[in-house]
């Protein structure tokens, strides 16, 4: 392909990206008065590279290559304005807790795997700008990248509009119904950010089989999902058998967390007060009126 041929099919892929973009900042609450930061925050090292090469193979005369880069100074710059932001949130929201519960939690939310989880809930990883080679490798669902690029993403968003629309981000993705469960989770004394890690112990300490997680039903547009989870008892001899509760959430992940605090918090009650038919009649119930409550 000729200079001008190249030039021309890099003015149709800077259009298409610019057509998308619109979809991702619906999701961030920002309009970006520079998009090629937002760009810039989705531009993998591998496309980095890819067309730094494609270009400088391109140039001729006196014409230079364009300038190129990747994403991973952005992603310094978000994670130290994440960790900032979610510190202050946390600090208003419980001014009873001290630094270790504070730190605690803090860690949780900013964590890789919650953070991938954020980016999985906005379809940042359909917004991801790899090489060709990279995009078939299956690259584009990886969860170090997919918080990698969350992280250059809220910086993209610091440096066009300040802590402000960072704030908002954080507030609706980051914080909401996550830090609500692991406060909740802090006060039980449970595995901090792992209900169903702590459900499993129970059953395995118990010699009463494994957790087994389904999804129940699923409801609302698709920017705010609500998903019922069940979590029945699975014995080594057959097929999973009588539910032992069931949780809510705006992901299936959340919603498997709630299922396992409620399993433990019943769990906890009929070892000590109902039997196993009381149990079963008290998860009866309130299923059906959760399983109301998603409709």
């Amino acid at each position: 392909m000729g200079a001008v041929g190249w030039k021309h099919q890099r003015i149709l892929i800077e259009a298409r990206v610019e057509a998308v973009l619109a979809e991702l900042e619906a999701a961030l609450g920002h309009s970006f008065e520079r998009p090629e930061t937002l760009v810039r925050a989705l531009t993998h090292r591998s496309l980095a590279n890819e067309r730094a090469a494609s270009e400088a193979a391109h140039a001729n005369g006196n014409e230079e290559a364009g300038a190129t880069g990747d994403n991973e100074r952005l992603e310094f710059l978000g994670d130290a304005v994440l960790g900032l932001v979610v510190a202050e949130a946390l600090f208003l929201l419980h001014p009873e807790w001290q630094e270790g519960e504070l730190t605690r939690l803090r860690a949780q939310l900013v964590s890789r795997q919650h953070m991938a989880e954020v980016a999985a809930d906005i379809e940042l990883g359909s917004h991801l700008r790899l090489s060709r080679g990279e995009d078939k490798s299956g690259l584009r669902r990886k969860s170090t990248v997919l918080s990698n690029t969350m992280e250059a993403v809220l910086g993209a968003l610091f440096l066009d509009g300040g802590l402000e629309p960072v704030k908002v981000f954080v507030r609706r993705w980051v914080m909401g119904e996550a830090a609500e469960q692991l406060a909740r989770e802090l006060r039980s004394g449970a595995a901090l950010g792992n209900f169903k890690s702590a459900l499993q112990e129970h059953l395995q300490a118990t010699h009463a089989g494994t957790p087994v997680y389904r999804v129940k039903n699923e409801s609302g547009p698709d920017h705010h999902k609500r998903f019922l989870v069940e979590v029945r008892l699975k014995t080594e001899e057959g097929p999973p058998g009588r539910p032992l509760a069931r949780g809510m959430g705006s992901t299936k992940k959340h919603a498997e967390q709630d299922a396992a605090r409620r399993a433990l918090e019943r769990l906890a009650v009929a070892d000590g007060k109902e039997s196993a038919d009381e149990l079963d009649a008290g998860t009866s119930a309130d299923s059906q009126g959760e399983e109301q409550a998603a409709r």
